[in-house]
């Protein structure tokens, strides 16, 4: 935890735009500090007098490395859809093609576009997906981009059918307590419910703020 928050530290001691901000942020990498963290577990014992360590090997087989691997390849994919303007080409075709124009319109598009997306990647990944073609998307149709990114940011926590969709998901499917039929079946009823009450809830804000 120290390390993952030795960059913010120093960037508030000596600004983000300082070359020791610089240096620290790129060798204390997120990534590189959770892998120091999980391999100290290895060295570090349980207690003064055990010789146990806190991990061993065999508690690493039994690791559920399927489901990691499966929820690392949502993000993964997630950043390939931005990296190569796929999700910008889908959003601003299915813009195209169903002609929205109205403040509840593309509230609607906006979440339904976001839950659609989180289904195969992470949250945050879908958020940052999702709010980019929104944005613009208003900002051509004349309506303010506030309510619309908001129902985008919202609408993407409710991937509930995949095991990619959340780390949650991806732990209970890994437990093996519940298939993932069964993980589908639930999720859909669950993705229409959440969806179609947050475009009942965000909506009036369009008509409380003045908005489009």
């Amino acid at each position: 935890m120290a390390l993952w928050l030795a960059p913010a530290v120093v960037g508030l001691v000596a600004g983000t735009g300082s070359d020791l901000y610089a240096r620290v942020d790129d060798t204390l990498d997120e990534g590189i500090v959770a892998v120091l963290g999980a391999c100290l577990l290895f060295l570090l014992p349980l207690g003064r007098r055990s010789g146990a360590m806190t991990m061993r090997w065999k508690d690493a087989q039994a690791i559920d490395w399927g489901t990691i691997l499966l929820f690392g390849t949502g993000m993964i994919f997630g950043s390939l859809l931005t990296g190569t303007g796929l999700a910008e080409t889908l959003g601003t075709g299915v813009y195209g093609v169903l002609g929205i124009g109205t403040s509840f319109a593309l509230v609607a598009f906006s979440a339904l576009l976001a839950m659609v997306i989180s289904e195969t990647t992470s949250n945050t990944a879908t958020a940052s997906v999702v709010v980019p073609i929104v944005v613009p998307l208003a900002v051509a149709a004349g309506v303010d981009p506030v309510v619309p990114a908001m129902a985008a940011t919202l609408g993407a926590s409710f991937g509930f059918m995949l095991p990619v969709s959340t780390p949650q998901n991806a732990i209970v499917y890994g437990s093996g307590t519940v298939p993932l039929l069964t993980m589908v079946k639930t999720g859909i009823g669950l993705n229409i419910a959440g969806t179609l009450t947050l475009i009942g809830l965000i909506t009036p804000l369009t008509t409380l703020t003045g908005i489009g």
